[in-house]
């Protein structure tokens, strides 16, 4: 089944693979850990191990029997190309992805793999590909990304936790920025996100930017988007000198 979403920048997520492990700052304070031992204490058989890698083939059928067009996070617990999900196990994810109307956002922080991986697997117009890439010291993730036959490429630059001075953009298809947020969030500084957002409006790169993640953050304290009833609500607010950037790419499914 889809379980409708709190992101914004998707409709609903789709875990065929759930648990992970840390490899990089970004992932230093992540949700789907916290998450994951909330659904263990539920008793949700799937997190049974806590946040241990489990494969679930018995979601890969899931998206065939959703009757209308959805945005679909792909693996919002996981990572697809973990080191320890077989090659075989991403190809029948793919075939699900490759075999349905929907559209689907795959994110990883493991670009190597990925690059490797890449000439093995379906690239359909409807599978974004995006990496993640939180400070200058992963942006090499970017050119693995920029390596790959994925026919649609993001980024998702979240969360943000030191500028980036210097990434590659050309070929780049949609810029996601955002903030950290829960009680040790990282700061983000605006100038951080001016100098991403300039860079994807010179290559006219749709531009995203999901929240600042703590209203403390938040240059503007007086943003309405920090108040919760707003219809444009994120955590921290979401404003940039007034405006909201919730910038798609364009459909480029067929």
């Amino acid at each position: 089944m889809a379980s409708k979403s709190k992101i914004e920048w998707t409709e609903v997520t789709w875990n065929p693979v759930t648990g992970c492990s840390k490899v990089s700052a970004g992932c230093k304070f992540c949700y789907a850990e916290v998450m994951a031992k909330r659904l263990k204490a539920m008793g949700v058989e799937q997190y049974n191990d806590g946040f241990k890698l489990r494969l679930a083939p018995h979601q890969l059928n899931a998206p065939f029997k959703w009757k209308k067009k959805k945005l679909v996070f792909v693996n919002s617990m996981s990572d697809l190309f973990h080191e320890d999900v077989p090659l075989e196990y991403i190809q029948r994810v793919f075939k699900t992805m490759n075999s349905t109307k929907h559209i689907y956002q795959v994110l990883t922080k493991r670009s190597e793999r990925l690059l490797e991986l890449s000439p093995f697997l379906t690239w359909t117009p409807n599978i974004w590909m995006g990496v993640s890439v939180e400070n200058q010291n992963f942006t090499y993730r970017v050119t693995d990304l920029l390596g790959t036959n994925a026919q649609v490429k993001f980024l998702s630059i979240e969360p943000l936790i030191g500028k980036i001075n210097f990434i590659k953009l050309k070929g780049i298809d949609w810029v996601i920025v955002g903030g950290e947020s829960g009680p040790k969030a990282r700061p983000l500084k605006k100038e951080w996100i001016q100098t991403l957002k300039n860079k994807c409006e010179i290559r006219e790169i749709p531009f995203f930017f999901k929240q600042w993640g703590k209203k403390e953050f938040n240059e503007n304290p007086n943003d309405p988007t920090i108040q919760t009833e707003h219809d444009q609500h994120a955590k921290g607010g979401c404003q940039v000198d007034g405006e909201v950037y919730r910038e798609m790419p364009e459909n480029t499914c067929v």
